[in-house]
């Protein structure tokens, strides 16, 4: 089997086999169809297209054809998108996954226990951890929390940054999103605020040894990515008393958000925020722009 696409120094190189060219969608066109890059014919039924990148990026892409989400005939890897499909991805010479991934045998492993809580008359999956430790620990809050588990492998990160005290011990609350209601209680919802405080945090604290919020406040952290990223700002933003911790991974803001006024019109918070984004996503002009709008507010 071709395995592709082959790359070449700073150079991905695509390949195509077929009757017509398909269209190139990814995180270097921002999965814009429109602005496909162009195949050049080389036979009869094979194409190929050729796309400059950062030697250290790593890339996510997948093919439409016939208004079709194609994966890459010569590409085994491929992850889940989050929207019922896969794509493709790769890594260009300089990248490469980290080793906070990988669980070596003498690593010492927290506890997991897996729950349902009631939500909306169904049941929504949470995956519990207490690390290795004996003492009371902070919580972090993970929206998208089977995403997290299975495709970024967090508990292991966990593991591996505790072992190596570059954090202290920390237990964690994964909890499942509502899958098609995902959007709706993502954004910016104070139902799911209110989830988190009367349904989660009363089954985390059963089940983990934590700190107690009212002795230790602002101890605890939350997370997410995306539409979670979105939704841990507000979380923090909400209840600041219990979450002084914020984690925002390619968060899904916008400038009209009810977050962008809490920001702007609330006084400063007894919060820390970590954002991140991808240098070619689409979300990078508006996660600078909080970020830059965070740091006006002192933050």
């Amino acid at each position: 089997m071709i395995r592709t696409p082959y790359i070449t120094g700073d150079t991905a190189t695509f390949v195509w086999q077929g009757a017509e060219a398909p269209l190139l969608i990814g995180d270097f066109n921002r999965w814009n169809p429109a602005d496909s890059p162009t195949f050049e014919q080389k036979t009869a039924e094979n194409w190929t297209c050729e796309i400059r990148l950062p030697s250290d990026a790593y890339i996510e892409y997948a093919y439409r054809q016939d208004r079709e989400h194609v994966l890459d005939p010569g590409n085994p890897r491929k992850v889940s998108n989050g929207f019922d499909k896969f794509n493709n991805y790769f890594y260009m010479p300089g990248a490469a996954p980290t080793p906070l991934i990988s669980r070596r045998v003498s690593l010492p492993r927290g506890s997991v226990t897996w729950h349902k809580l009631p939500v909306n008359q169904r049941s929504r999956q949470v995956v519990l951890y207490q690390p290795p430790v004996d003492e009371p620990c902070p919580l972090l809050v993970v929206y998208d929390g089977t995403d997290y588990l299975r495709q970024a492998r967090l508990l292991t990160i966990l593991d591996n940054l505790i072992d190596q005290k570059r954090i202290r011990p920390i237990a964690a609350a994964l909890v499942a999103n509502g899958g098609p209601l995902r959007l709706t209680e993502y954004h910016c919802n104070d139902a799911t605020i209110a989830f988190v405080r009367n349904e989660l945090l009363p089954l985390a604290q059963e089940h983990l040894n934590l700190l107690d919020p009212t002795q230790s406040p602002g101890a605890y952290g939350v997370m997410g990515a995306s539409m979670g990223g979105l939704m841990a700002m507000y979380t923090g933003m909400r209840l600041p008393q219990i979450f002084g911790y914020i984690l925002s991974q390619s968060g899904a803001f916008f400038p009209w958000s009810v977050i962008n006024d809490l920001i702007r019109l609330s006084e400063r918070l007894p919060l820390k925020v970590w954002m991140d984004v991808g240098r070619l996503e689409r979300l990078q002009q508006v996660n600078q722009a909080y970020y830059d709008l965070l740091v006006a507010k002192g933050y």
